[in-house]
């Protein structure tokens, strides 16, 4: 199958750097999906990645067009709903669905509104810093994608594989597609929470023995639930994860240390909300997660009320 329709919908940090990759490769492949007023804000100050400006080409959700042969979603969580709204007449009977979205929750939305069959999971690994409407990194990073099971790799992950090499967006598809899911999950319930209270970029948990404590044992907590739910987490998974912290740039911010910084809602709620929710269920305590929960939403409601 032959990627044709590449549409986005959010052009935040990962969804203009990867827009961008592939209008690079080739502009007729990729489209925004927008409203009139987002469609009049890029315009009037158009999306930038390294300093390089993009004019996109965008579509409504009200005037929905031929089928995207992929969607890629990238909104924040709170925004999902409507985007799910939004996609709607831009999904057809063969078009795949990839959330590049935080935590471990926004497939199983997307499946329940437009069938699993379309879903494929991914994880993001990237650096990046958005302002506005622009965006800066340094490292390209990669994303881990496939079906839940990549035993056999299928025909559609084959040609979003093809999509990528061809946009120069590095990539990786494992066995266990799940698995790689959850370590994601967790490194981000780690480092993401803890650099939001902190208030710190990575080289503070590079160097910082007691930062670097607090990041692991959020972490961990999402090890244990891992081993409850069947998925199997262990030490190897820390291990990897702390050694993607000691590679980043230590001034580099993580997504949830940007939005506190910018007076913008977090994301609290799929990472230590969830955590929560699963120890829960399957009787796991989860004290750190707790304690995280109710920090960074004190600093949520302090950040609103200040707007």
């Amino acid at each position: 199958m032959e990627i044709k329709r590449v549409h986005f919908i959010g052009l935040g940090a990962i969804g203009l750097k990867y827009a961008a990759r592939i209008h690079d490769a080739d502009p007729s492949l990729v489209r925004v999906i927008a409203d009139d007023a987002r469609i009049a804000q890029f315009r009037a100050t158009p999306p930038t990645v390294n300093g390089k400006p993009y004019d996109f080409e965008f579509v409504r959700p009200d005037l929905p067009g031929e089928p995207a042969d992929v969607i890629f979603v990238a909104v924040k969580w709170r925004h999902l709903e409507r985007a799910l709204a939004d996609m709607r007449g831009f999904v057809g009977k063969r078009t795949s669905i990839i959330s590049l979205m935080n935590g471990i929750a926004s497939e199983e939305v997307i499946a329940r509104e437009f069938g699993r069959e379309r879903v494929i999971y991914a994880n993001v690994y990237m650096d990046a810093v958005r302002s506005g409407n622009a965006v800066t990194w340094r490292d390209i990073g990669r994303i881990v994608f496939g079906e839940e099971n990549n035993a056999v790799v299928s025909a559609r992950v084959k040609s979003i594989e093809t999509l990528f090499d061809k946009a120069h967006i590095p990539s990786n598809v494992p066995a266990d597609m799940l698995g790689a899911h959850w370590a994601k999950f967790m490194l981000n319930v780690g480092i993401n929470q803890a650099s939001a209270v902190l208030r710190a970029p990575y080289g503070t948990f590079q160097t910082n023995r007691y930062a670097r404590e607090l990041m692991v044992s959020a972490a961990q907590e999402v090890v244990e639930i891992s081993q409850h739910a069947g998925v199997g987490l262990d030490q190897s998974d820390i291990d990897r994860f702390l050694a993607i912290i000691d590679s980043l740039d230590p001034a580099g911010k993580t997504s949830m240390l940007q939005d506190v910084e910018g007076n913008r809602e977090t994301e609290v709620d799929i990472f230590a909300g969830t955590v929560v929710d699963l120890g829960e269920r399957y009787d796991v305590p989860t004290p750190v997660n707790r304690t995280l929960l109710t920090i960074i939403r004190a600093i949520d409601a302090d950040d609103r009320r200040d707007r």
